[in-house]
C-alpha cells in the first residue's frame, strides 16, 4: 500500500530541522530531535546541506530505518530544501521514495565517495604489500558501501545503476522537478 501524497501544509512545522555540514554536531542535534519526536503520525525531517561525512549520513539514516521499525504507526518523511548534496543525498536514500519530498528549486547532487590519501611505503617488502592491500581493501569496501546507498537511492525510480555510476564521478546535479520526473522523490512542494 502506497502512502498518501502530502500537501505543503503537512510540512509547516518540521519536527527535525537540519542545516549545514553533515557532521557529529548535526548528528547530535538530529538524535536529540528524533528522540523528542512524536511516536505516531507524521514526522517531517527537513534538511539543507552542501554535504559532509557520508558515514554520519549513514548513521542518521540507520536511525531513521531503526525508528521506522520501532514505531510503525509513525511516518518519517524527508524534506530537502535548497541543496541536498552528497551526504544529504545519502541520508535521503534511507527514506522510502514515497516519503521523499523537495521544495521547488532544490538541487540534489550525487557523487562518488572521495578519498585523499598518501600511501607511504617503507620497510620490508612483504610489509609494503600488506600496506598496499590494506589501502585497496579500504577503497573496495568504500565502493561497496557507496553502491549499496546508490541502490537504495534509485530503488523504484527510472534511474538505472549503470546510469548513476556513469554520472556520479562527475557530480550529478538534478533540479527538484527532474528528480521527481525520474522517480527519485514523491513530489516537489
Amino acid at each position: 500500500m502506497t502512502a498518501p501524497l502530502l500537501s505543503p501544509k503537512d510540512f509547516e512545522f518540521p519536527a527535525i530541522a537540519l542545516s549545514g555540514i553533515v557532521d557529529h554536531g548535526m548528528y547530535l542535534h538530529f538524535k536529540n530531535c528524533l528522540g523528542s519526536a512524536p511516536q505516531q503520525g507524521l514526522v517531517v525531517v527537513e534538511i539543507s546541506t552542501l554535504g559532509g561525512d557520508p558515514e554520519i549520513a549513514r548513521l542518521m539514516g540507520e536511525d531513521i530505518r531503526f525508528h521506522s521499525d520501532l514505531y510503525p504507526q509513525r511516518r518519517l518523511v524527508f524534506l530537502g530544501k535548497t541543496a541536498v548534496y552528497s551526504a544529504g543525498a545519502t541520508f535521503m536514500s534511507f527514506f522510502a521514495t514515497e516519503n521523499r519530498y523537495l521544495t521547488r528549486g532544490t538541487r540534489l547532487m550525487i557523487h562518488e565517495r572521495l578519498i585523499t590519501k598518501t600511501v607511504q611505503l617503507a620497510g620490508p617488502l612483504s610489509t609494503c604489500i600488506a600496506t598496499l592491500k590494506a589501502n585497496l581493501n579500504e577503497i573496495e569496501t568504500s565502493i561497496a558501501i557507496q553502491n549499496e546507498g546508490f541502490q537504495n537511492l534509485i530503488l523504484g525510480s527510472r534511474v538505472t545503476m549503470d546510469e548513476l555510476l556513469q554520472k556520479a564521478p562527475e557530480n550529478w546535479y538534478l533540479e527538484a522537478n527532474e528528480a521527481q520526473a525520474l522517480g527519485l522523490v514523491a513530489a516537489v512542494l
